[in-house]
């Protein structure tokens, strides 16, 4: 249901504007602020479902001939939209248990992402732990796939004394991130104190961090986007 107010002017300009979804207006809010996807960028989009944000990342490209690729995936099957060009393909599979070596294997040369969106959300059960928790998971899966398991728990904040210490079995090569050094990663969470830890993870591993309640946003949601810009290189040991 379409709610008052000004959610139900971004329901109408999407329907107008031909975007699948008024999800669209998020990115294109985030896109306008940051400045994330760039004339030859590599975009990955999880949970690309029903398709909004793989039409304002391929608009974001710019002509054709600037190149760039925009990669959606989702559980469900989905249908490159609209407003979209050749530029713009989707896979299905579960974001979940996809191995990090086949979603390089997806990427242009096989060299990883320059720009990842996750646009992920649980199925709200209105229970508000439990969906910041599924959320939370959702986002520490992004976090992942960008920076790599290894990354995220040797980095995370230090308050953390029961985390297990970083393994060097972990370091497999399966195990890295597919974003590119200086990439970028836009995480959609739940408002809660489990989001605030995502945002200590990532601190030290990217040049910026800011968070971001775009307009779009239904007045009665709780989600806010993680922007996470500029990843660093890997600090060896």
């Amino acid at each position: 249901m379409v709610g008052s107010g000004a959610p139900d002017f971004f329901y109408k300009e999407a329907q107008r504007l031909g975007y699948v979804a008024r999800s669209a207006f998020k990115l294109a809010q985030i896109q306008r602020q940051h400045k994330l996807i760039k004339p030859g960028s590599s975009v990955l989009d999880l949970g690309c479902a029903p398709g909004s944000w793989l039409q304002v990342a391929c608009q974001s490209l710019g002509p054709f001939h600037n190149g760039g690729s925009v990669l959606g995936i989702d559980h469900k099957k989905v249908k490159v939209p609209p407003l979209c060009d050749s530029r713009v393909q989707t896979v299905s599979a579960d974001v979940l248990t996809l191995p990090k070596h086949q979603l390089r294997d997806l990427s242009p040369k096989q060299k990883g992402f320059s720009v990842i969106l996750s646009d992920m959300c649980p199925l709200v059960s209105g229970i508000t732990t439990k969906d910041a928790a599924l959320s939370f998971e959702l986002g520490m899966r992004a976090l992942d796939l960008a920076v790599g398991r290894v990354a995220s728990v040797c980095n995370s904040d230090a308050d953390n004394q029961d985390e297990e210490p970083c393994d060097d079995d972990l370091s497999s090569l399966d195990d890295r991130g597919v974003l590119r050094v200086g990439g970028h990663l836009v995480i959609k969470l739940l408002e809660s104190e489990d989001a605030k830890e995502i945002n200590q993870i990532c601190k030290p591993l990217f040049m910026k961090s800011s968070w971001l309640r775009p307009k779009a946003t239904r007045p009665s949601s709780r989600e806010i986007y993680l922007i996470c810009q500029g990843l660093k290189p890997e600090i060896k040991k």
